[in-house]
């Protein structure tokens, strides 16, 4: 291929990247403003609300992302599907996540009912728990249509559709406002739940997210092609089995990593309340940073999935290259902009001077970790897209728990390093993952070469 050839088709391939990264982006940020939100109404009413809330959503978020992070698996088996060209597949298989995605929703929703339970074992003082288990027994209705959403959310953005789900996402941010007001301060019939109010209005805001998009596909001429929803069949154990097989590891991977973060700060909680929240402030900007690598992994899945299902071998490996690239450029402008504004992203976030010198330290570690953590999602990303997701779940469990909580606790509890030893632990950790990772993808690519 000639260089002009080639720089057509990077062009054209980086093109298709962001098309789909950039309204995956919004969406991510959009949805990461929910939390926010509820945090900053909570905050409003009182120190116990805002407890509350947090102890609630600490509950939530990591059995949330659990099961909605197992419908995953709707995404690379659509674009599995789109790319050898199965249109009839396509229906079949958002048919069968569905059927999928209202099971584990109930699961969800169970065990979200029982978790109040576990809140005076885990030591969660007297005061929080009336709004905290409410908050839990009224969110978790809105669990299957979380797991629901996500499945749709798949099937559209597998067949390069993301812009929908982005516009529902935005419209749904500015809904929850209101929403909050109404079940916070109460309106007519519906009493004043102060904090707990966030659990009902999230669950409301869930289900009319997952209805607008099922409309919207019903509806638009888009998805003619692989309408899902004109049609009903029956549950298929054969798909059921190949869409668990493919995404219990996703979201097992995605609760190893999510849980490892949030239980840093309970290793911290020794070091006082200046420590912790300053650790919390460092955690917060760089899990608003990592939305940025993760959107690009997730086109990265739908692209490599395509081409998967191309068995284009040649064309799979240039996106992940071009994915890498991408990865690395992006990730130092997010090393750059966090050395140049460390200061003032902090003191947007606390007035506090002690606890700002603490955590414009401790955002110096996120700033090692950038790399490494761009290459493992995305290499996470790939490997989803070429349906392996079982290896991954393993390599993660391993690098974060195996690993860098140990090191953490180590070098924290029994070293001076403080809170810089779980970020270290952290480093290392990721540092780990990203060279497995990567690896894999190498040794995965190797072996398709070869058939």
């Amino acid at each position: 291929m000639s260089n002009a050839a080639t720089a057509a088709s990077n062009s054209f391939e980086l093109k298709k990247l962001f098309h789909l990264m950039i309204p995956i982006l919004v969406t991510q940020f959009a949805q990461a403003g929910f939390g926010l939100i509820d945090t900053i109404m909570a905050g409003h009413l009182s120190a116990n609300d805002l407890a509350a809330i947090a102890v609630g959503v600490g509950l939530w978020i990591p059995i949330m992302l659990l099961f909605s992070g197992i419908m995953i698996a709707t995404t690379p088996l659509v674009a599995e599907a789109n790319g050898a060209r199965t249109p009839e597949k396509i229906a079949i298989i958002a048919r069968q996540s569905l059927w999928v995605a209202l099971i584990l929703g109930i699961i969800a929703c169970l065990i979200l009912q029982i978790a109040p339970f576990l809140l005076p074992i885990l030591g969660v003082p007297e005061a929080l728990l009336p709004k905290a288990s409410l908050f839990l027994h009224a969110i978790g209705f809105g669990m299957p249509a979380v797991t629901m959403y996500a499945a749709l959310r798949g099937y559209s953005e597998a067949l390069g559709y993301p812009r929908p789900v982005t516009a529902i996402s935005l419209i749904a941010l500015l809904a929850l406002i209101p929403l909050n007001f109404i079940f916070m301060y109460g309106l007519g019939p519906i009493p004043e739940l102060g904090s707990a109010g966030c659990g009902f209005a999230t669950a409301i805001l869930q289900w009319l997210m997952f209805f607008a998009l099922a409309f919207y596909i019903l509806k638009s001429p888009a998805y003619a092609a692989t309408q899902p929803l004109k049609s009903f069949e029956r549950i298929n154990g054969v798909w059921v089995k190949r869409i668990l097989k493919l995404g219990l590891p996703i979201g097992l991977a995605i609760f190893f990593e999510v849980s490892v973060f949030s239980t840093a700060a309970i290793i911290l909680s020794p070091l006082g309340e200046i420590t912790v929240a300053a650790h919390q402030i460092a955690i917060s900007i760089t899990s608003q940073l990592f939305m940025i690598p993760m959107s690009l992994a997730i086109a990265l899945t739908i692209r490599v999935g395509t081409y998967y299902g191309e068995q284009n071998w040649a064309a799979m490996r240039k996106v992940q290259h071009l994915g890498l690239l991408t990865a690395t450029v992006l990730a130092l402008a997010t090393m750059t902009l966090l050395w140049l504004l460390r200061h003032d992203i902090v003191s947007l976030y606390t007035g506090d001077y002690d606890v700002a010198v603490v955590a414009v330290y401790l955002v110096l570690f996120a700033i090692g970790y950038q790399l490494m953590d761009a290459w493992q999602v995305s290499a996470a990303g790939c490997l989803r897209g070429m349906q392996d997701t079982k290896g991954p779940m393993w390599i993660t469990m391993l690098a974060y728990w195996v690993i860098a909580f140990p090191v953490g606790i180590y070098l924290s509890r029994y070293t001076d390093m403080g809170a810089a030893g779980v970020w270290v632990g952290l480093i290392v950790g990721l540092s780990v993952a990203c060279v497995l990772l990567l690896t894999r993808l190498f040794m995965m690519n190797k072996r398709l070469s070869l058939q």
